[in-house]
């Protein structure tokens, strides 16, 4: 083995561009620090080669200021297909009606209960802010689709029809819609978005949702493309259903991962990207990486970077 590449140390630089600290991360050979700046390098190769460019991530950060972020990625036109959870058209839609707020991870919780405000981790959602305003939204929605004859949708043509109806300029259906970028939500009733749908169907009874018609346009994306690429932050479903349709192209070219979740416990969240090489679901010689940490963190910095290179 040669020993070739020195550890530099980073320096104080006033006026620093984010893509300079990342370049300094990466000549620090620190740990989380280097992978980060390494996932920017695959990201800025993924997006310049002739490749379907996945994103997947989960709802939770669209609660936070993340959302804007993702946001400004659709707009942009920086990935091909969105897969993502129920709980992402929740926040995203409640978000374009009414405010969520600050507060801590340590609050009594009990209170808030009584007080008609729930916590995601330490964002504050009110009552009024989530359930209440998707209700008011989406049932004359629903029935406006009724009423047009839309008896049966998918979920990608539900996210556009809500992007297009009830989306506003800062929100990521609206962008989504208009740019036409898919977004598959494979567990579409795990969410308020999802109840409202079956709260709808109960006096609507030919209303259907069509997963297969996502599969199959998801088939159709996989297996026209020349090459794949993703960014998946975070696990889950979000996670999987990406790897998932690309091990049947023998796996994606690129991948970058940013997961919090350890992987002694054989989670599909905690596993490495390497391990998803083992099940064809990430090629053999493509370039990846899992980056270690918080996505509300390490996306804005990667991002930003990533915006400078390309």
């Amino acid at each position: 083995m040669e020993l070739d590449v020195k550890v530099k140390d980073m320096k104080l630089a006033k006026d620093a561009k984010v893509k300079d600290i990342v370049r300094m991360m990466k000549e620090s050979g620190g740990f989380t620090a280097k992978k980060l700046a390494v996932g920017v390098d695959i990201l800025a190769e993924m997006m310049k080669d002739d490749c379907v460019k996945f994103l997947s991530f989960p709802a939770c950060i669209i609660a936070t200021g993340t959302r804007g972020l993702i946001r400004d990625m659709v707009k942009e036109k920086m990935f091909d297909v969105i897969i993502t959870t129920c709980g992402m058209l929740d926040h995203d839609l409640a978000r374009t009606r009414e405010n969520y707020y600050h507060g801590e991870f340590e609050m009594d919780d009990a209170k808030l209960r009584d007080e008609g405000v729930n916590r995601l981790g330490n964002i504050l959602v009110p009552n009024e802010s989530y359930g209440i305003v998707l209700e008011k939204m989406m049932q004359p929605i629903l029935q406006e689709l009724w009423d047009e004859g839309k008896r049966e949708l998918s979920t990608r043509e539900l996210a556009w029809e809500f992007g297009r109806r009830a989306g506003t300029e800062d929100s990521i259906l609206y962008w989504a819609a208009k740019n036409e970028i898919p977004i598959y939500v494979p567990g579409i009733t795990d969410g308020a978005f999802g109840s409202q749908l079956w709260q709808f169907s109960q006096e609507h009874k030919d209303f259907r949702i069509d997963l297969l018609k996502d599969e199959k346009e998801l088939a159709d994306i996989v297996f026209t493309a020349k090459k794949t690429g993703a960014l998946m932050v975070g696990g889950g479903i979000s996670k999987h259903h990406t790897i998932w349709w690309n091990q049947f192209r023998d796996g994606l070219d690129y991948a970058v991962y940013i997961t919090t979740a350890v992987e002694h416990d054989g989670s599909l969240s905690g596993a490495r990207i390497r391990e998803a090489v083992s099940w064809g679901k990430v090629q053999k010689d493509a370039k990846f990486i899992t980056v270690e940490g918080d996505a509300t963190i390490l996306l804005p910095i990667m991002m930003n970077a990533l915006m400078d290179s390309i």
